[in-house]
């Protein structure tokens, strides 16, 4: 069962905000900015606000694996304190001479509820200087909501999205930072990497029947379109290329229906138990 958080009432509706931009290397701006979103999030009604991946030190894995993110943690923790918001934030987790990208889920009184160390690195960068985790993220409950956190390219795998969901997951909050790729000779790169929040998320969501609350960095540099994708494969909102707040809606009456109309997830269930029972050791 899922660990519980906030209220333990069933919430029909919950607003969720997803802040894109583009930070500044180690820079206070970043947490100005930070602050200003978490703000805003709150005056527009938002329960949840989903910030980029590694925002606060900035996406730059060569130069901010070697410092340890409490300060970031602390900023974050701050933040959701103030607005009483639940937060997500990325940082760098650093024990001794392991460093891995990580998630974390702030309460409204800026209590880390949980963290999540990002299963698959992306690029040589993140290869060379961050150790993949090895555990599977937690599910939680908070307003009687329960929520998973994944850090950008885990939601490029079917797989990790499946098991969240399988494991009761309703709402996967992911902080994001996807470049985009630098034209070719002969012209534009053909791997428009902007298509992972227009097509890959919002499958991801319709395959896994949950919400995906994906918020990334803005142009120039990376590919903006934040979205919130809900199960039916839609996007509820997107971001345009630059910085931007946005906010949309997750509800029940679209889980619920989205999971009567086409059951995935109670298929699976049953072909799982089905082999189950097949084992030799059962």
């Amino acid at each position: 069962m899922p660990q519980r958080y906030g209220t333990h009432e069933r919430h029909e509706l919950m607003r969720v905000a997803l802040f894109q931009a583009t930070s500044r290397p180690r820079n206070e701006v970043n947490a100005h900015a930070l602050g200003r979103a978490a703000m805003e999030a709150r005056a527009l009604g938002a329960s949840v606000l989903v910030t980029p991946e590694l925002f606060l030190s900035s996406y730059a894995p060569r130069d901010v694996a070697a410092t340890d993110g409490w300060a970031d943690r602390a900023e974050l923790a701050a933040a959701a304190r103030r607005e009483g918001l639940w937060l997500v934030g990325s940082t760098v987790e650093r024990i001794d001479d392991v460093a891995h990208i990580t998630a974390s889920l702030f309460d409204p009184h800026g209590h880390e509820v949980t963290r999540y160390r990002k299963r698959n690195l992306f690029g040589a960068d993140e290869r060379a200087m961050f150790l993949p985790g090895d555990e599977r993220p937690e599910i939680v409950e908070i307003d009687g909501w329960a929520v998973a956190l994944g850090i950008c390219f885990d939601v490029e795998f079917p797989e990790f999205v499946r098991d969240v969901a399988v494991r009761g997951a309703e709402l996967l909050l992911v902080p994001t930072a996807v470049p985009l790729r630098e034209p070719t000779p002969s012209g534009p790169n053909p791997l428009d990497t902007r298509q992972v929040s227009l097509m890959v998320v919002p499958t991801r969501a319709f395959e896994s029947q949950l919400f995906i609350a994906y918020a990334n960095h803005g142009e120039p540099a990376f590919s903006g379109s934040s979205v919130l994708a809900d199960p039916y494969g839609r996007r509820v909102v997107t971001a345009g290329p630059h910085e931007q707040l946005v906010v949309g809606d997750v509800t029940r009456e679209v889980l619920d229906g989205a999971r009567a109309a086409v059951d995935y997830l109670a298929i699976i269930e049953r072909a799982t138990l089905r082999d189950a029972s097949r084992s030799p050791s059962a």
